[in-house]
């Protein structure tokens, strides 16, 4: 093994970047910059039926925004490219044929049906499903004849039957598997594609990988991978593995990608009189692929699920790395709350940068225990990262999501946005600096109010304050927020109520809800002509009773 880590991040385009697999190219990621390594970005594409046109290139802007920069892979290039498996076929072609020559791995002419009917035998098994190797290996003549016929050929490796496999882990140490415990897989499907098992231990091997760090989940992939690897290339020292622990929800169980599209499965049938062929046609899909999501077939990519969901107004639980983009958070808050799901800096700090985050990182301290996704505390992380960002990087943060969100706030200048950040200190999210300034991009007339909002202000005197405070705004000789804060401090002060009741009203009736920066601020940089405009809207809109005309 060469001196120099060479770790790797190999997702499957079968979907966006979620959080799991966020985590796994971050640890990766982490352990190559703190031992001045090299990090590779491969794309494992060669499960052409469940590749998805949109994911790869999200999976990639999805890292660029977390940060994670890739030395060798797509765009990036690099010595042991391509980085795509699917333009490295002839490479895998000739590791199989290197297989089937040494009598290795041989030809295997089962159909779907076929496995499914010894799977079904074997469920009363103990030791379940294990593939019969047969008692001679089909030959290459023997496959031509069966293609020819139109029958399904694949590949399948012989895994050696007597000795246990034995897989030394970074996290969990030496994990015995007796022999006949992983019985022969497939290598090569029959699309003429690599399996995942196959085709990354070849190019593990060839982009001289010596850390795969990666999730629990492919533990028991691990020792075929290694017996692969050994019938391949003989005494070459494998990588070194650590598998992670696995994250689990905060609603309970394993934090699963499924669980956007379930929940807007669940809406769609519970909501009455849906009309199927708009929300199709909202999605982006046919009827028929709609009606097999429904049925439980077959599931939409991303783009169509979040569609649907926003056009049901059906709110779905942050899972991939843009939800939480569209959410408001922080990239440099995502990485540091990803970095201590199953790994922790060796002290009690929690809130760390990115150089701290690299400077600690160590794959001694991963935990073999279950980390929790804790959304309160993601929050609060976020709200932290915020008061920590520097200005203008903060600034740029915001402008990307307002324009993703395609929020009106996207028009301001920086000077203005600067602004806006400023008076929105303690904002814990981006979301909740677009939420609360955006009624200054709003045209009076068009302005919402809220009916909670309204309810509970505009009730007794309120009016009326409104009124009082219409005219003082008015009759101001300066409108500075000094002047307008000790307006409203005394008009309270004459009347002997709490400021709340002077301001509350008047909030409302420009900003349509209870919910802005500070009052004094936000009437100010409205500026008065707009702010009177408003008002008056809203004393001609509402009686004492606080309800709607």
């Amino acid at each position: 093994m060469s001196d120099k880590v060479v770790t790797r991040f190999a997702p499957s385009p079968t979907g966006y970047l979620h959080v799991g697999g966020a985590r796994t190219a971050l640890f990766n990621w982490l352990w190559a910059r703190r031992t001045g390594g090299t990090f590779i970005l491969r794309i494992e594409d060669t499960d052409q039926k469940r590749n998805t046109p949109t994911a790869a290139r999200q999976v990639m802007d999805d890292l660029k925004w977390l940060g994670i920069d890739w030395d060798e892979g797509p765009e990036a290039g690099g010595p042991n490219g391509p980085y795509l498996q699917s333009q490295r076929r002839d490479i895998y072609d000739k590791y199989i044929k290197q297989l089937l020559d040494e009598k290795k791995a041989y030809y295997c002419f089962d159909t779907p049906e076929d496995l499914d009917e010894l799977r079904k035998k074997a469920e009363g098994d103990k030791g379940g499903f294990a593939y019969q190797r047969p008692g001679s290996f089909p030959s290459e003549a023997d496959a031509e004849a069966a293609r020819s016929r139109g029958e399904s050929v694949t590949v399948r490796f012989a895994v050696p039957q007597d000795e246990p496999l034995v897989v030394k882990d970074l996290v969990r140490g030496e994990i015995t598997f007796a022999p006949g415990e992983i019985s022969d897989f497939i290598i090569q499907k029959s699309d003429g594609f690599p399996t995942y098992n196959f085709a990354c231990v070849v190019d593990d091997c060839l982009m001289k990988v010596t850390h795969v760090v990666r999730g629990q989940e492919h533990l028991n992939n691990t020792p075929g991978q290694q017996a692969l690897w050994r019938a391949l290339f003989g005494d070459a020292e494998p990588p070194r593995y650590a598998h992670m622990s696995v994250t689990i929800s905060d609603s309970g169980g394993k934090l699963s990608k499924r669980e956007r599209p379930k929940a807007l499965l669940t809406a769609i049938k519970q909501i009455q009189d849906t009309d199927f062929d708009k929300l199709a046609n909202v999605g982006g899909i046919s009827a028929e692929q709609l009606n097999a999501f429904i049925k439980g077939k077959a599931v939409p990519d991303m783009p169509s699920i979040d569609a649907m969901a926003e056009f049901l107004g059906v709110p779905l639980p942050e899972i991939n790395i843009v939800d939480f983009f569209k959410s408001g958070y922080l990239p440099e808050t995502m990485v540091n709350f990803l970095a201590l799901l199953g790994w922790n800096p060796g002290d009690d700090r929690e809130i760390m940068r990115f150089e701290e985050l690299i400077e600690a990182f160590d794959l001694t301290r991963l935990s073999k225990s279950n980390s929790l996704f804790d959304r309160k505390k993601l929050i609060s992380f976020n709200t932290e990262h915020i008061k920590m960002v520097e200005s203008g990087r903060l600034r740029e943060h915001l402008r990307d999501y307002l324009k993703i969100v395609d929020s009106p706030v996207a028009a301001a200048d920086d000077e203005l946005l600067s602004k806006l950040i400023s008076i929105c200190e303690g904002a814990r999210t981006l979301a909740d600096i677009d939420r609360k300034t955006r009624f200054l991009f709003a045209e009076a007339d068009s302005l919402k109010y809220d009916e909670k909002a309204v309810r509970k202000v505009f009730k007794g005197d309120a009016v009326a304050i409104l009124a009082e405070v219409r005219d003082k705004l008015a009759a101001m000789d300066e409108f500075t927020e000094q002047g307008i804060e000790d307006m409203l401090r005394g008009l309270a002060e004459e009347k002997q109520l709490g400021l709340g009741k002077v301001a509350q009203p008047l909030r409302v009736a420009i900003c349509g809800n209870t919910i802005s920066p500070p009052i004094f601020d936000s009437v100010r940089m409205l500026g008065r002509e707009e702010t009177l405009k408003r008002i008056d809207i809203a004393l001609r809109k509402f009686g004492t009773d606080g309800n709607a005309e």
